[in-house]
């Protein structure tokens, strides 16, 4: 079988990946998770698992319902490392809701004219109106992380952004609209695990990219970005919140959780939904242990 950027992770996996990662991979057995700071040694167990989605989904419904009925605007931030299950989560929030409604945003490379344009306006023309929630895959964040490791901006553009960003996230929130940000957290050894199931399987190859090839050796890069970037913009009126997803659907239960907690709706549930894990999801001095 033909592998997609002739075989790049298979080979970074052999040649160019540390030695411990290498091990950890090779040595993990079935749901194992290979993140010694992760807090659990296994992945959530599906009926455990399924049993608190089904009764998540009926929230979600409920908020959909409430958000259309009172006008409320929603915008969700979804960041995160390469590969750490921002795409799953996005579609487990949203697998139940009218797509009237709730807007999944995933913006590709800036055209000629949007580069051309006020950083933050091509964003601005996703956000909600009233009675939506946006649903962003990836955000004006590109800016503070992606774009600074690849050198696709300046660092005088970037230095504009991080001056900008305080100012443009509050006239959200002054607006009325409702803004939660989460940032998840991979670890290396299950981060380099899932390209190379994508590698494998045809079905999930379209997932790559070649930012992702070009990004592997990058990791200590990215952590600086990261560390620098959630400390500028982490804020009372914005917060981040940081789930640690080596386990995915623990991550996505933790995500739709803390969506469902941050807004009051008709009908919601707080038994059902349930206590958040501290353990696993929290501010950003999480990532620190993870």
């Amino acid at each position: 079988m033909d592998l997609p950027f002739d075989g790049a992770i298979s080979r970074y996996f052999r040649e160019g990946a540390p030695k411990e990662v290498r091990q950890a991979i090779e040595n993990a057995g079935k749901d194992e998770i290979m993140n010694p700071a992760y807090p659990y040694r296994s992945e959530i167990k599906s009926k455990a698992y399924d049993s608190h989605m089904e009764a998540l989904q009926i929230q979600l419904a409920r908020l959909q319902a409430d958000v259309k009925a009172t006008g409320k605007r929603i915008v969700a931030v979804f960041e995160g490392r390469d590969a750490a299950g921002k795409g799953g989560t996005i579609n487990a929030v949203r697998m139940n809701m009218n797509p009237r409604v709730a807007n999944i945003v995933a913006l590709s490379k800036p055209s000629d004219r949007e580069a051309a344009q006020w950083y933050f306006q091509r964003y601005v023309d996703w956000l909600p109106a009233k009675g939506e929630i946006a649903l962003f895959d990836r955000s004006w964040y590109n800016r503070g992380m992606v774009e600074h490791v690849f050198g696709f901006c300046k660092p005088e553009q970037r230095a504009s952004f991080f001056r900008q960003l305080p100012a443009f996230e509050q006239m959200l929130v002054d607006d009325g609209i409702m803004l939660i940000k989460f940032w998840l957290e991979v670890g290396r050894p299950e981060q380099l695990k899932r390209f190379l199931d994508r590698e494998a399987d045809p079905l999930k190859q379209w997932k790559l990219s070649q930012i992702d090839i070009d990004g592997l050796g990058k990791w200590d890069d990215y952590t600086a970005a990261i560390d620098e970037t959630l400390k500028i913009s982490h804020s009372k009126q914005a917060p981040w919140t940081v789930i640690l997803s080596d386990d995915k659907k623990r991550a996505r239960i933790a995500a739709i959780q803390t969506l469902l907690q941050a807004v009051d709706y008709a009908g919601k549930d707080a038994k059902v939904i349930g206590k958040i894990d501290s353990q696993i999801c929290g501010g950003p001095k999480l990532r620190k242990v993870s």
